[in-house]
């Protein structure tokens, strides 16, 4: 029996979307903002045609690949986002060096010390062990592993493996990141 093609991934994102905020269950979380929970939807969508990024907000494709091979690279600083005009990073180290220092410094003037001088980029450009780190260094205390590189190894080898997975969740060094992973790759 064939089963009619999924609807278009936008749609079943937009469908979830209203769902969520017409029978969501409301959550309380860390920002106080407060969330809305549905429990065990799902989208299904065919990615040989083309992978759909899903938001309501534009995306700037450009400042989102300038990310990924910062990202790719092992980045952890934003100065190297900074210097890129990327700057959506720089929130956490300027929150950060204003509730350590107590310096009322603005947003525009912290990312000009972290492009100026290596110095305080280095100690407050830092955003800890985030993606980069954990994509290019992972590490458990005893050994260090370069999951991109694990990961293009096994593609190569066994493309239709299902635990071809990088994982950026790093329980023993979450309390040491900026901002702990949001999604899974």
């Amino acid at each position: 029996m064939n089963e009619a093609p999924p609807r278009h991934p936008e749609y079943q994102y937009l469908d979830i979307l209203q769902e969520l905020l017409d029978h969501g269950d409301k959550r309380t979380d860390r920002t106080g903002v407060g969330t809305l929970a549905l429990f065990g939807r799902h989208m299904r969508f065919d990615v040989s045609n083309a992978f759909p990024v899903l938001t309501t907000r534009k995306i700037y494709w450009q400042t989102a690949i300038k990310e990924m091979l910062w990202i790719l690279s092992g980045g952890t600083n934003i100065r190297d986002l900074l210097q890129q005009r990327v700057h959506f990073w720089t929130d956490w180290p300027w929150a950060r060096y204003r509730r350590e220092t107590g310096e009322e410094i603005s947003r525009e003037d912290f990312e000009t010390r972290v492009l100026e001088d290596l110095a305080f980029a280095e100690k407050w450009g830092d955003l800890g062990p985030v993606y980069g780190k954990q994509w290019r260094a992972w590490s458990n205390g005893s050994i260090e592993i370069d999951q991109v590189k694990q990961l293009v190894d096994r593609i190569k080898k066994a493309p239709t493996d299902r635990r071809l997975i990088i994982e950026g969740w790093n329980v023993g060094e979450l309390d040491q990141m900026a901002l702990p992973p949001c999604h899974k790759t």
